[in-house]
């Protein structure tokens, strides 16, 4: 990663919400009723229908510019969903496109970067459900390069510890974390998926990796 990826690209959040809707909704679409109840690991209490549930609202949240006090907190995520308790998931998953495709263009006008991070959580949710339904791709696919260069954005911004990642599937090295300070960088080896999983909270479920110079726990971004 050079001095020219540590630049904001306004456009990186929408593309990655776009490959993301173009991948994710025609699978749910061709998903039986049943699915959407199964409860997700990585979201406890919450069933795929409620993580969906949430994404959908969060996104039209954004595009329609509703940042209320205590908006995207646990109280106003659980409102969201019980909001939509009495919705198909049809409309569920309609509400959840029109966010996909409109939120981009809201995101990259603002210049603070400061809903970046809400396409990131997008996707990460995205392969939650992935995850629970079974599916390949959890925490990867197409969308996985622009989703590296959120997550080592967002570690940079927020002064999370600096870490050098050789990923066993993506060709460059990343670089995560802040740019300066006295603490030696940790290193992490093993596949992209894992890495992600790390920084978000999830298990590794079993994944064989390397993380030297820090404890796991320390990655995630959420705890």
């Amino acid at each position: 990663m050079t001095a020219a990826d540590h630049v904001r690209d306004p456009l990186l959040p929408g593309r990655l919400l776009t490959v993301e809707r173009d991948t994710l909704i025609p699978l749910l679409r061709s998903r039986p009723d049943a699915d959407f109840a199964l409860p997700t690991a990585a979201c406890p209490g919450w069933t795929v229908r409620d993580v969906l549930a949430h994404c959908s609202a969060a996104l039209v949240r954004v595009v329609e510019s509703r940042f209320e006090p205590g908006a995207f907190s646990p109280e106003s995520n659980d409102r969201d969903i019980a909001e939509r308790a009495d919705w198909t998931n049809a409309r569920v998953l309609d509400e959840l496109e029109r966010g996909m495709t409109e939120a981009g263009d809201v995101i990259a006008g603002r210049s603070d970067g400061a809903l970046d991070r809400i396409a990131l959580g997008e996707w990460v949710h995205a392969g939650d459900v992935r995850d629970t339904l079974g599916e390949p791709g959890a925490y990867t696919g197409a969308g996985l390069p622009h989703a590296l260069s959120l997550l080592a954005r967002v570690t940079r911004e927020r002064g999370h510890l600096r870490l050098h990642a050789d990923l066993d599937d993506v060709d460059e090295p990343l670089q995560l974390g802040e740019t300066s300070g006295t603490r030696t960088p940790a290193r992490f080896m093993g596949e992209a998926a894992t890495l992600v999983r790390l920084y978000t909270g999830r298990s590794p479920d079993g994944a064989s990796y390397e993380l030297m110079g820090a404890e796991a726990a320390e990655l995630n971004l959420y705890g």
